[in-house]
């Protein structure tokens, strides 16, 4: 339906005056009978009755203007809607973080939400490698993950992150880290749930010539950290996961090439809505 023909039916119909609703619509009398005409011929009925006080609305019309005034009343909410989003001030947004945003994400999430509260905003936690993947899929908009990313992802640099021992804050740190961690056993976060820290963590070994031994494994961060606090034994951990550790554990910065990396914000496609959070997640980052 010509959203303009119900425009003019519906004006015609709160001034009663074709006179004054033509002055309305910015158009002539004629035209606007015209359009009143096409509209009665594309329903098959008369809406109006003239006569010298002006129009009338017939049966018809006054069993059809409720209609007409809903679909001209959800047009203008559609166009209001449009222009939001158009604008970045509504929509959604899938945003994906693992251990390397593990302090970051959160961060630019809560501050994208204080200044956008019209966008929906979902945060779920998976590996940089998921996120890769679900980048490429089209499942997700936005990932925080290690660099450097695969082919057909844009990146944006945000921070540096360290490998770090964290020990109970009781114990005092070794002197001589390599000799020290050579076949100790350690507590670590599953491979499977972190196959980038992993891979860090070996590497870094390698540049160390240290081989420790495993002590326990655990399916998250907070709970090797929780370990580490109890006692339990020491393990190498982000220098980021200070955020979610508590007084009882202190993080000593390890040395070596293969110990520090870049965090970054990854994504397929920029718009106004992306374009902000990154900008939200720059202003996170350097603060």
């Amino acid at each position: 339906m010509d959203l303009r023909l119900l425009r003019a039916f519906a004006t015609v119909a709160r001034t009663g005056n074709y006179g004054v609703a033509a002055s309305e619509l910015s158009t002539s009398q004629p035209a606007l009978t015209k359009q009143i005409q096409v509209l009665e011929r594309r329903i098959g009925a008369t809406l109006f009755v003239r006569g010298r006080q002006g129009a009338r609305l017939t049966t018809a019309g006054e069993a059809l203007l409720p209609d007409a005034l809903d679909l001209l009343a959800r047009s203008e909410a559609f166009e209001r809607r449009a222009s939001s989003v158009a604008a970045g001030e509504e929509g959604s947004l899938a945003v994906g973080f693992g251990l390397s945003g593990i302090e970051v994400a959160p961060r630019t999430v809560a501050l994208f939400r204080s200044r956008y509260p019209g966008v929906a905003v979902s945060l779920d936690d998976m590996s940089s490698a998921t996120q890769c993947e679900e980048l490429l899929a089209g499942r997700l908009h936005v990932g925080f993950v290690r660099l450097p990313v695969p082919a057909g992802l844009e990146h944006l640099r945000l921070r540096r992150d360290r490998l770090t021992l964290a020990l109970p804050v009781t114990m005092d740190p070794p002197t001589r880290i390599p000799s020290w961690l050579d076949g100790r056993p350690l507590l670590r976060l599953r491979p499977d749930r972190g196959p980038g820290l992993a891979d860090q963590i070996s590497r870094l070994y390698d540049e160390l010539g240290a081989r420790p031994a495993v002590l326990q494994e655990a399916a998250d961060l907070q709970t090797v950290l929780a370990l580490v606090a109890a006692g339990v034994g020491p393990a190498v951990v982000p220098a980021s996961a200070g955020s979610i550790a508590s007084d009882a554990v202190k993080l000593v910065p390890l040395r070596g090439k293969a110990a520090v990396w870049w965090i970054g914000a990854a994504w397929v496609e920029r718009s106004l809505v992306i374009d902000r959070f990154l900008a939200a997640a720059t202003q996170t980052a350097r603060a």
